[in-house]
């Protein structure tokens, strides 16, 4: 039985890592779309291009990835009893504000295709930053465990 439950971790392990991988690079590419999209010319056939682009990534990568980032990493909690341990709730903490940035990407990747373009392409890099900073906090929560 004990064979079993661990086979079944280190499934979930890879599922949620493969995942974890999809989703961002997903949250990756989107901004630098914004980017390229700001500087097409609203109304021309290159804007329609970079709307589709952009709905395309979210259905097609990132939403589908946050969903099963989100079921495999909550089992794998469940499986190693992470929820009493404090490392585990600032990774939570940073998972739970990527998501919020992921649902930030969609709402904005909206209004570009309703024709606001609120932020400059500047802007849009710097933001480009937070997936990876957020990765770099998780991944030594997750590995190193410091509390």
């Amino acid at each position: 039985m004990a064979w079993v439950l661990a086979m079944t971790y280190l499934w979930l392990k890879a599922g949620h890592i493969i995942f974890v991988i999809f989703w961002m690079a997903g949250l990756f590419m989107l901004p630098r779309y914004f980017v390229y999209h700001q500087e097409a010319a609203p109304g021309s056939p290159e804007n329609a291009l970079w709307i589709d682009r952009e709905r395309k990534l979210l259905r097609i990568i990132l939403w589908p990835a946050l969903v099963v980032v989100w079921v495999l990493g909550l089992a794998l909690a469940m499986t190693i009893g992470a929820f009493g341990q404090p490392w585990f709730h600032l990774k939570l903490a940073a998972v739970l504000g990527l998501t919020g940035y992921h649902f930030w990407l969609a709402s904005y990747a909206e209004a570009l295709a309703r024709g606001e373009r609120r932020l400059a392409g500047r802007r849009l890099r710097l933001l480009n930053e937070i997936p990876g900073l957020a990765a770099a906090i998780i991944v030594v929560l997750v590995i190193v465990k410091p509390f």
